[in-house]
């Protein structure tokens, strides 16, 4: 089956997106390819709008857009968008030093994961903030030259910093990336020492910052995106059903119909949570950014379980053995959209609801 090269619309309008219309055609011929995939990235950093300055909706259907195509894509696309986000972010701020350029022209990720036992601390060596220890859950940091990065400060909270991941004080794992999914983006665990790094805000900026929720959404955005793709493909193989005389019985074509419905009303939450960020009414009347993201991020993981649940069962085994494709998309999203958290991150938004950060 040939990828699906257009694009994913929260709305009826194609014509916001259409200038980046070579952009998604490139992204068949570079899936797989981390190489080609980071170059993209670059191009997308230096193009792409930026969320919360009045285009937020139009990043969000890019990623989707990339998603829809290659779920592993996406993966690559939306941590150097948010990591050029928190960049810009940082600039307007009182406690960042200004990296050079913003990064242009590097690739970057964004590692900010936590693990037992795995600690990375900044310190202060004269005027300049070194990193020391070791950083877990860093996607393709042997590919990349720069990255934002938390780490833990002598205040005793978090900081986020941009670092060179070239410089010869880092030193990547080799990880043990057994996954089926997003196979070509290995996750693991990176070691600093006396790594000099740049500060982006100060101590608790990071987690506090309103970008923090919209970089939240965006990763949401691409599992919807890959949703679509799912989806896609189930509608090609029930058309191509009716074309060789098999028409889709009613079992079928009412699990078309809720993807159809769920797919549509995820598109619509996003649509509207774009809009609030971009006038700014998210995060007003006593309510969190936070709060809100975790809605939706949790609204998009169970619309894209339910999608993959009624496909996978619907198409059966054949498509998983013998469409690569589709085995790719499919393995490639059950893993990224592991990182809603499911019931523990409800249990997080039950907190703040109980507080009375809620709209009802």
């Amino acid at each position: 089956m040939q990828a699906v090269t257009t694009s994913v619309f929260f709305d009826s309008t194609d014509a916001g997106i259409s200038p980046w219309s070579s952009f998604l055609r490139a992204v068949p011929d570079a899936a797989g390819d981390v190489t080609a995939l980071l170059a993209l990235a670059v191009e997308a950093g230096e193009t792409w709008p930026r969320p919360g300055e009045g285009r937020t909706q139009l990043l969000w259907e890019l990623l989707a857009s990339v998603a829809a195509i290659d779920v592993a894509a996406a993966r690559v696309l939306e941590p150097h968008m948010d990591a050029i986000a928190i960049l810009s972010q940082a600039a307007g701020t009182d406690t960042a030093d200004q990296p050079p350029g913003e990064g242009v022209g590097a690739s970057w990720g964004v590692f900010a994961a936590e693990a037992p036992g795995v600690s990375l601390r900044a310190s202060r060596d004269g005027g300049t903030v070194v990193l020391d220890g070791a950083k877990p859950w860093c996607s393709l940091a042997a590919s990349l030259d720069r990255a934002v990065i938390t780490a833990h400060t002598d205040d005793g909270g978090r900081a986020a910093f941009a670092v060179d991941l070239r410089h010869p004080g880092v030193r990547c794992e080799e990880p043990a990336w057994v996954a089926r999914g997003l196979r070509e983006i290995p996750s693991g665990t990176v070691h600093f020492d006396h790594v000099p790094a740049v500060a982006l805000g100060g101590t608790g900026w990071y987690h506090s910052r309103p970008g923090f929720a919209w970089g939240g959404v965006g990763v949401a955005a691409c599992w919807l995106g890959g949703a679509v793709g799912v989806a896609r493909d189930f509608r090609a193989g029930l058309l191509a059903g009716a074309d060789a005389g098999r028409e889709p019985d009613q079992v079928a074509l009412a699990a078309l119909g809720e993807v159809d419905r769920t797919l549509t009303a995820a598109m619509q939450y996003l649509v509207r949570t774009a809009a609030r960020i971009d006038d700014g009414s998210l995060g007003a009347h006593g309510q969190s950014s936070w709060s809100e993201a975790q809605r939706v991020r949790g609204t998009v993981a169970s619309v894209v379980e339910r999608v993959l649940h009624l496909v996978l069962s619907n198409r059966g085994p054949a498509p998983l053995a013998f469409d690569e494709r589709y085995a790719k998309r499919t393995a490639d999203l059950g893993l990224y959209v592991r990182q809603h958290h499911g019931s523990r991150d409800d249990a997080q938004l039950g907190r703040l609801t109980l507080k009375g950060d809620c709209p009802w």
